[in-house]
């Protein structure tokens, strides 16, 4: 889909092949806390995703879910992991789970940190916004205004002190250059476009309906106090899955990764066992 790209990865620990994936705003360095905890279980394959971090910033084709999910499952092949878990955050969570109903058997066990699923009505307001002539140079006008404390105000924890300047830059930085707002740009355009998520949802609708379960064994772990994505979509998304396991995360955030690193880490490798 996006062709040959470079692409940031930490790789850390021993074991059975695991990979973490960010989410919006965000890069590999999300999982800073919580990597030590899984290493010493896993083999941590933690990669920028295209258009974020360090990665390659394509500007075509669109960053629609099924091109990044094309790309993360061409991503296991090259490295020679296919078939193994995954934990992806928000809308890492989203590709994630967009790679499993596509290709079936590219993971093992699937657990996924509080990911968008509804074409909700601010993503429709978003997409009304970033429709209009000017958008894209508008926000990458703003976000150099000052990256950092765009990175800043746009990343949510429940517990604010965990953000640091050095976690500004991280996320920020990238953001300066055209290739990098224009990315996250698509990212917001593209990847959250409300049709891409209402297609999502007629998916899982139709595999319900069919009797047939989701492709892979699936872990939804949602938090109850998040300002980015309602809890609510967690549970509206374990009553289209019924098969997979819902766990409720309290005193945590969207990132829950960050804010409680030890507690989801423990939930993890009780997932995956």
């Amino acid at each position: 889909m996006f062709g040959p790209l470079r692409i940031n990865c930490h790789m850390r620990g021993s074991g059975k092949p695991l990979i973490l994936l960010h989410g919006l705003m965000t890069t590999s360095y999300s999982f800073r806390y919580i990597a030590p905890l899984l290493a010493e279980h896993f083999s941590l394959y933690i990669p920028d995703l295209p258009g974020a971090g360090r990665s390659s910033m394509p500007q075509k084709p669109a960053y629609l879910p099924s091109s990044l999910a094309q790309w993360l499952v061409e991503f296991q092949q090259t490295l020679d992991i296919a078939g193994c878990a995954c934990v992806g955050n928000s809308m890492g969570a989203l590709i994630a789970m967009h790679a499993a109903l596509n290709t079936p058997g590219c993971f093992s066990h699937l657990v996924n940190i509080h990911s968008p699923a509804f074409p909700m009505f601010r993503l429709h307001a978003l997409r009304a916004a970033l429709s209009l002539p000017g958008s894209a140079e508008f926000l990458h006008r703003i976000i150099n205004m000052n990256p950092r404390q765009w990175a800043y105000r746009n990343i949510h924890y429940f517990d604010e002190s965990l953000k640091s300047l050095e976690e500004a830059h991280e996320y920020g930085d990238p953001l300066t250059s055209r290739e990098g707002s224009m990315a996250l740009f698509k990212f917001l355009y593209e990847t959250l476009n409300p049709r891409q998520l209402q297609a999502f949802i007629d998916q899982l609708v139709a595999l319900k309906e069919s009797g047939r379960a989701f492709p892979v064994p699936l872990t939804l772990l949602y938090a109850r106090q998040d300002p980015m994505v309602p809890p609510s979509v967690g549970t509206r998304l374990a009553d289209l899955v019924p098969t997979a396991k819902m766990i409720w995360i309290e005193n945590t955030s969207h990132f829950a990764h960050v804010d409680t690193p030890e507690a989801v880490s423990q939930l993890v490798l009780a997932a995956l066992g």
